[in-house]
């Protein structure tokens, strides 16, 4: 059995090769879409500055070498994009070179056969319209809007388009593809299905993994035992990173690359990948480096140290995850954008006691340099106040083994954000919300939350009879509230004025009709899911509490400072635990300030 092979060739490389295309394949299906892409990609590449060892690469290409033609290759996967760079080639030697391709450039173009077209090598020669044949039909297509593309480019960009495209393999800045070589004896069918429905995708991962497992990498002796240690490594390193607590305190689901192989992220963050960088960056420069260490090493790279470098890069996210006050600062800091290469770099630099605490925490300091009393809703510095508060109190706490999970609070589906403690006196339900925010009071009251059937009516008014008909400063009964919440629940039609009434008199029986000073400070504001705050959006402070207790009660995520807020635990006056008041904002602001102090400007604290 012959290896794998996996290098990567210039066009000009494939000039006079033949290529076979099974018919378990599907004919030639480009559109204008991804034909110009390509054109684009490859022209704007022409005008790029570009390093002496930049190159522009294409998607990969698998082969293997073909039974039936002594120098031929069948192709497996990657036949759209090696047609369309036939038909561009057919269009410059036509229309541009207007000569043969052999007496230009000493070599003859690549031919391509399809086995369910025996004809489409002379047809990929001369192209011409032909709707006859539905292959021909798209590959004409093609050559249009190629021809299109080219039509306001003088000479000189069309010399330069095709030299570059044409350009030696000895030559830098040449257009190149990814040739991966299967086993002379794979089934090439199963390799195609594979591919297809993305169980090996040739991803920058699995192309660097390929790379590394190259029988040609070892020694004859050793390389069944090393390609093991990689693959065996690999795939643990792999199995840390899809466990999600560890994923999400190094990584951002805002980051525009997102990745299936998880690895790949630590491969991009080695190579300093950006988003604006092609999608191949990345295993370009590990393919540089493995040609730099083959030269320095007399053909073979030097695979131990390469793979080490992987190794360290990864163990220092498994240092830091495994430190309680090092995963919380780095997952802060990461959770509002900051570059963990950056992160990284200066860890490498500095030792352990410097890089916790004191560049971590200076770093995290820059993100709460605020006036606590002066934050209000929407305004900067909040969230990263509030999350830090949450955080801060579990570092506070030395024996507790209980981390933030910030992959539940970055990947929660109904998301996380700053709401009011206490609702708003200016935010009015929507009527599409109506019968929701009245299910939810009368919940509170009768402990039923189904009103739709007539025996759940029932059991409503069985438990509305219950309670309290005693009236305390002229506020409406509990008994008289939940009576005409039942009502309104169960009328076909909602009155404006009738729900405007209601909510009036429940926000005076919860004492939220008043003004309240704190209503958009920092000391009404706290970190809600979506679930929590309803979806009318201003639920009352008893019905949120009475939810935030219900979750932690059922481990579903709620952050701490949150949870101790609803449960007043930072008052200092008790009082009644169903409304919010100015006492407990202020108790609240003073818990915040006492908890950051290690954070917050001198001025902020109290004297």
């Amino acid at each position: 059995m012959s290896e794998s092979k996996l290098v990567l060739k210039s066009v000009n490389q494939l000039l006079g090769e033949h290529f076979y295309i099974p018919s378990y394949q599907r004919g030639y299906r480009w559109t204008k879409t991804e034909v110009e892409a390509l054109l684009n990609d490859i022209w704007d590449f022409t005008l790029r500055t570009k390093s002496s060892e930049e190159f522009y690469c294409l998607q990969p290409i698998v082969v293997r070498p073909y039974d039936d033609l002594s120098s031929g290759w069948e192709v497996i996967d990657g036949q759209q994009r090696l047609t369309t760079i036939r038909i561009i080639l057919s269009y410059l030697i036509s229309q541009h070179l207007k000569r043969p391709l052999l007496e230009a450039f000493k070599k003859n173009e690549f031919t391509i056969e399809y086995e369910t077209r025996p004809e489409s090598e002379a047809f990929l020669k001369d192209l011409k319209e032909n709707s006859q044949n539905i292959d021909f039909y798209h590959m004409w297509g093609a050559y249009q809007v190629i021809s299109d593309w080219f039509e306001d480019k003088d000479y000189n960009d069309c010399n330069k388009f095709m030299s570059l495209l044409l350009e030696k393999e000895t030559t830098a800045n040449a257009v190149k593809v990814i040739w991966y070589q299967a086993e002379d004896d794979s089934d090439s069918i199963d390799i195609f299905t594979r591919l297809n429905i993305g169980k090996i995708p040739l991803t920058n991962a699995e192309l660097i993994k390929a790379l590394f497992l190259q029988k040609g990498n070892f020694s004859e002796q050793q390389a069944s035992i090393k390609q093991l240690q990689i693959a065996t490594e690999w795939d643990l390193i792999e199995k840390t990173l899809q466990n999600d607590a560890f994923w999400y305190f190094i990584y951002n689901p805002t980051n525009p690359l997102k990745y299936d192989n998880r690895i790949e992220y630590i491969f991009d963050l080695m190579m300093k990948k950006k988003k604006t960088d092609e999608d191949l960056f990345t295993f370009q420069k590990f393919y540089q480096d493995f040609e730099t260490s083959r030269k320095e090493n007399k053909d073979k790279p030097n695979i131990d140290f390469l793979w080490s470098e992987i190794k360290k890069f990864f163990l220092t996210f498994e240092e830091w995850y495994n430190d309680k006050e090092l995963y919380h600062l780095v997952g802060y800091l990461v959770t509002f954008n900051a570059d963990i290469n950056s992160l990284k770099d200066e860890s490498s630099k500095s030792s352990k006691s410097y890089f916790k605490d004191v560049y971590l925490k200076n770093e995290v300091k820059k993100k709460v340099k605020c006036q606590i009393e002066e934050l209000k809703y929407n305004g900067k510095h909040i969230r990263e106040v509030l999350l830090l508060f949450n955080i801060q109190i579990l570092l506070a706490t030395q024996h507790a083994d209980f981390r933030f999970p910030f992959f539940r609070y970055k990947n929660e589906a109904s998301g996380w954000d700053i709401e009011h403690i206490r609702s708003r006196s200016d935010r009015q339900v929507n009527k599409e919300n109506r019968i929701d925010w009245a299910t939810d009071v009368l919940e509170y009251f009768t402990g039923i939350r189904d009103c739709k059937s007539v025996d759940i009516v029932e059991k409503q008014e069985l438990e509305i009879e219950k309670l309290s008909t005693e009236k305390k400063n002229e506020v409406a009964s509990e008994n008289e509230l939940a009576k005409e919440l039942l009502a309104l629940i169960c009328s076909s039609k909602i009155e404006d004025e009738v729900f405007e009434t209601l909510y009036s008199k429940v926000a005076q029986y919860f004492e939220e009709d008043k003004e309240f000073e704190y209503e958009d400070s920092i000391g009404n504001l706290s970190l809600l899911n979506a679930s929590t705050n309803r979806s009318y959006g201003n639920a009352l402070f008893p019905i949120k509490r009475k939810t935030i207790i219900h979750n932690d009660m059922n481990g579903i995520f709620v952050p701490i400072g949150t949870r101790n807020v609803f449960l007043k635990s930072y008052s200092k006056k008790l009082g009644n635990l169903m409304h919010w008041t100015e006492n407990d904002a202020e108790d609240y602001i003073s818990a915040i300030k006492k908890v950051l102090e290690v954070y917050l400007p001198s001025q902020t604290l109290e004297q």
